[in-house]
């Protein structure tokens, strides 16, 4: 790492850092040492979650929760974090211990993903709330662009048309739980695809089917 990238992933950014060893903090893998991205990236995992929710929410006043949690998983998923890193050249910047700078891992999808959320939690503490929103609007503008005027398939058959890509099993869904009185139940469901389980409730056991549709598709890794 050289302060000519440090330099060159700031301009990519359009944010220049006060205290650049918050910057410098956010690209060093873990493989260097102690002195790693890790604690940066839990923070600016948890800021990107609450800036895109909120302009989804903003912006699409008129759709329902599991619209929006599809969108924003869309958007926060591995495969696009990684795509926006590489684009702004983040992965000439990453700090790589003597081991690793040899085996291309600056170029994996899941480090490119890490370090652009570590930045983010780097950008947050330097300039706050606002200087963070303002760099991730930018960052993913092409992205939520794509989601605009596109009506989305409800989770159900977007999960069976991966599945079905992939050859695999469709998906089981299980009733584990209702809660509350007829007119009032509320419904438990487990979904089992992917090699993975997630669950979702819903006054319904089709709304329920759903929700665990959605949690699903959002754990799903990139490439699949």
């Amino acid at each position: 790492m050289t302060d000519r990238a440090l330099h060159r992933l700031q301009d990519a950014l359009h944010y220049q850092f006060r205290d650049v060893t918050l910057l410098e903090r956010a690209v060093t893998h873990r493989s260097v040492g102690v002195a790693h991205n890790e604690r940066l990236e839990f923070l600016g995992d948890s800021v990107l979650g609450l800036v895109v929710s909120d302009r989804l929410y903003a912006e699409n006043g008129a759709a329902p929760e599991s619209d929006l949690t599809l969108m924003r998983a869309r958007l926060v998923k591995r495969e696009t974090l990684a795509r926006v890193a590489q684009h702004v050249g983040i992965g000439e910047a990453v700090r790589l211990g003597v081991a690793a700078s040899s085996s291309g891992v600056h170029r994996r999808g899941s480090v490119l993903a890490d370090t652009l959320e570590a930045v983010l939690g780097a950008i947050y503490l330097d300039g706050g709330l606002e200087a963070v929103r303002a760099v991730i609007d930018a960052l993913l503008q092409a992205e939520i662009q794509a989601l605009k005027g596109e009506v989305l398939k409800d989770a159900k058959t977007r999960l069976q048309e991966v599945l079905q890509a992939r050859g695999d099993s469709l998906p089981v869904y299980e009733v584990i739980a209702t809660h509350g009185k007829d007119h009032a139940r509320t419904y438990e469901v487990r979904c089992s695809a992917l090699g993975r389980i997630a669950t979702g409730t819903g006054r319904s056991r089709r709304a329920a089917e759903q929700a665990a549709a959605v949690q699903l598709l959002g754990l799903q890794d990139p490439g699949e």
